[in-house]
């Protein structure tokens, strides 16, 4: 039976948890993108994580109905959420959407959170958000005692794009961790310069079978 409107916004409010679920499912289904976001809307705020979770997760392909709403609606659940996995969630969309007014909030946060989720999807989506402020927080990041986080950092740092990049990801191109050494080469490729050439030259030779294929394909 084909989903519609009335009957999803009646089982968002339903007391039974697996039909709001159901719901927030079925808003997938809507052609009606303005309807579908009008509705998720009503799911970020459930009070249940698993509910808030799906909701938040739709808004990076909803948000763009209205993008000054959709800021508003990711930064309360980015700073008053009390489950993780759903701040780290807000935090990938507003990097999906490109809402760099959130930059300061995802800074602020990055700082005052004990959650390594939610620090690792925020540095992760600053690479998305492509805002040059970013840079000197990557930089941090990449020191993170987080082998995912520094990971993400790394990668991070090849989707901004900035040369001066090169310089600090040299030393992790002879990381004894095979993945970080793969991101390394991902992150040359997009940042170029003979700096660069020259580490995915190395790589290319790397003992990894996975990480010197990598390397070679971005080499004539």
């Amino acid at each position: 039976m084909t989903a519609n409107s009335e009957s999803i916004k009646q089982k968002l409010t339903s007391e039974d948890l697996g039909e709001r679920l159901r719901a927030v499912n079925q808003i997938r289904e809507l052609e009606d993108k303005k309807i579908a976001f009008d509705l998720i809307q009503i799911a970020t705020s459930d009070r249940n994580t698993r509910v808030r979770y799906a909701a938040v997760s739709q808004m990076d392909t909803l948000g763009g109905q209205d993008l000054q709403k959709s800021l508003e609606l990711l930064l309360e659940r980015l700073h008053n959420d009390p489950e993780p996995d759903v701040q780290a969630a807000a935090a990938d969309c507003l990097g999906a959407l490109k809402l760099t007014e959130a930059f300061e909030d995802l800074q602020q946060l990055y700082h005052s959170t004990p959650e390594w989720l939610v620090k690792f999807s925020i540095v992760a989506t600053l690479g998305e958000l492509g805002d040059p402020r970013s840079f000197d927080l990557l930089s941090e990041a990449l020191q993170s005692d987080n082998d995912l986080v520094q990971t993400a950092a790394i990668s991070s740092l090849g989707e901004l794009g900035e040369s001066r990049a090169v310089e600090l990801l040299v030393p992790y191109a002879t990381n004894s961790d095979w993945q970080i050494r793969y991101r390394v080469v991902q992150a040359m490729n997009n940042l170029g310069g003979d700096r660069a050439r020259a580490t995915l030259e190395a790589l290319a030779k790397d003992d990894v079978e996975a990480v010197a294929t990598e390397a070679q394909s971005y080499l004539p």
